[in-house]
């Protein structure tokens, strides 16, 4: 298993930025694809971006294409998502998982870090 951590999260306005990072506390995910996913009390968790270990095609949900940007180095044992343009709705706690093959589903992903909470204002 891998034990992963997020961090970056924090309070922006409207059409600012955030870039959040998932790393491994405990192991490696070099040769796992990425996903971040978010969700709000009440909801199911969602999809936002992932990416594989090659780092090519990348995935993105259509509420964040244009905006989000994932990337992740292989050598470090990061990946990261660069938010920009955030909107309230992005507002959430996103996760950072991984999976064994690059999805856009929830279920695919075996193993989540413990969440970072992202707040935009308006």
């Amino acid at each position: 298993q891998v034990q992963l951590v997020e961090s970056g999260g924090g309070l922006v306005q409207t059409g600012g930025s955030l870039r959040l990072s998932c790393g491994a506390s405990e192991g490696t995910f070099s040769n796992y694809a990425i996903g971040w996913f978010r969700q709000t009390p009440g909801q199911e968790r969602k999809f936002v971006a992932a990416v594989n270990w090659s780092r090519h095609s990348p995935l993105y949900a259509d509420s964040v294409k244009g905006r989000f940007t994932i990337s992740r180095d292989n050598a470090k044992n990061i990946v990261t998502l660069q938010m920009n343009s955030l909107k309230p709705e992005d507002t959430a706690v996103y996760y950072c998982a991984a999976a064994y093959q690059l999805s856009d589903n929830y279920f695919t992903y075996e193993y989540w870090g413990q969440g970072t909470q992202v707040t935009v204002s308006s």
